[in-house]
């Protein structure tokens, strides 16, 4: 008997799953799955909620939306060149699975344990048997070469590399329009359709973008641009990072000081190699949160200072400093640090200077124009695209907000003296 499923996502509206549909079904599968259920207890946007109070949504809304892009695209190629269809089965497989990797808050613990989501996606995909198994039932051969599409160093010589992982691939088209629509902002509004009616194939078999394409192209990176600016490398997000590391780096550093800490968790500070799939799947935000809460109210100190600041977001400050000399920029450490040790605070936990890469757009020439003769790199063929592979270095110091007057007085003083 066939299944409709309908999911009512805010960006692609109704996306419809028919199990009539053999590879519809293999991702209705793979969406029941208790590593794919667990997306939804991972957080988008990591700890940005707690500047933009709509960014809740979940990984897992981003994979769904990340799917049916892929099949919009897979649609239009098909039609161009109706032997891509064979691709079917390991572009909507990678499309779906391609974030199972992410570990509690997503990017942020790339930072604070040392996570490569894309390893772990990769792992996931071709060794834990609840995935590789569904996987092999509609073709022995998918989880090797989904696996091998998120191996970042992989060369990108493919289509389903391009559409996977390339500058301007499903899942960067998905999250603009998502995280621009969750966080309030009106930068995101990717012209979507316009992309994909404008994507054809070279003559060597990749995937290109026709000249009409190229305005889209050019809109969708100024519009990453700000998203980073805005949003993905805003301060506060820094801020909250930097808490989170402490939080980790203390409990490494003095852990013979008893704190709870289920078996999992404690893998996945001390021993990461470590992890196995159990411990992988039973950390998540959930997970973290609750250990957060728990050590906020029972643990020494500076841990539980630190995790109340978060929990209850009462963050530490950030002064933008990029404006002075390096020289100055210490003297402005040493005095942010005096203020620390005078009032009783680690000044090497709670004081610090967070230098920042605004990263411009990163061409890996993946995706080039192609007008029926000549192909070009998308910067060759754009002034606004080279501008905007320019990056952005800024610098703030980061304290306890009590010293805010303070330290802005100095740097006022600093700057006037610049």
């Amino acid at each position: 008997m066939a299944i409709q499923r309908i999911f009512h996502d805010p960006i692609h509206k109704e996306i419809v799953f028919d199990s009539n549909k053999p590879e519809e079904l293999m991702i209705m599968e793979l969406i029941d799955s208790i590593a794919f259920q667990r997306l939804r207890r991972i957080k988008q946007l990591g700890a940005a909620s707690l500047l933009f109070h709509g960014a809740e949504s979940s990984r897992f809304t981003h994979s769904i939306g990340v799917f049916c892009i892929a099949r919009k695209i897979y649609k239009r190629l098909v039609d161009i060149k109706s032997s891509f269809c064979e691709n079917k089965f390991v572009l909507y497989g990678a499309a779906l699975l391609h974030d199972l990797g992410h570990g509690p808050l997503s990017h942020t613990s790339e930072t604070i344990f040392d996570h490569n989501h894309e390893k772990w996606s990769q792992k996931l995909v071709k060794d834990y048997s609840p995935i590789s198994s569904i996987l092999k039932k509609y073709d022995n051969k998918l989880p090797k070469q989904i696996g091998e599409l998120f191996e970042s160093k992989q060369l990108f010589s493919k289509p389903l590399k391009t559409l996977i992982s390339s500058e301007i691939d499903c899942d960067r088209l998905d999250y603009l329009l998502r995280d621009s629509y969750n966080t309030g902002t009106k930068y995101g509004l990717v012209d979507l359709e316009r992309i994909i009616s404008a994507l054809t194939f070279t003559p060597d078999g990749n995937i290109a973008i026709k000249p009409k394409g190229v305005i889209a192209i050019e809109h969708f990176l100024v519009l990453r641009n700000l998203m980073y600016r805005t949003i993905y490398n805003h301060r506060i997000n820094e801020i909250s990072t930097r808490i989170l590391e402490k939080i980790i780096q203390t409990i490494k550093y003095k852990f013979e000081k008893k704190i709870w800490l289920d078996k999992s968790l404690q893998k996945w500070i001390f021993s990461p190699e470590k992890v196995n799939f159990d411990d992988f799947i039973r950390n998540d935000d959930v997970t973290f949160y609750y250990h957060l809460i728990r050590w906020k109210d029972e643990a020494f100190e500076p841990l539980s200072t630190l995790c109340k600041m978060f929990v209850n977001r009462d963050l530490l400050k950030g002064s933008d400093i990029s404006f002075l000399s390096k020289v100055d920029r210490l003297k402005i450490l040493a005095f942010a640090r005096k203020l620390c040790e005078i009032n009783n605070y680690d000044s090497e936990i709670f004081c610090g200077i967070k230098e920042r890469s605004c990263k411009g757009f990163e061409s890996n020439n993946a995706l080039k124009i192609w007008d029926g003769t000549y192909q070009n790199s998308l910067e060759n063929n754009s002034a606004l695209i080279k501008t905007l592979m320019k990056s952005e270095e800024t610098s703030f110091i980061i304290y306890p907000s009590e010293f805010k007057k303070e330290v802005n007085n100095q740097i006022s003083l600093l700057k006037n003296n610049f």
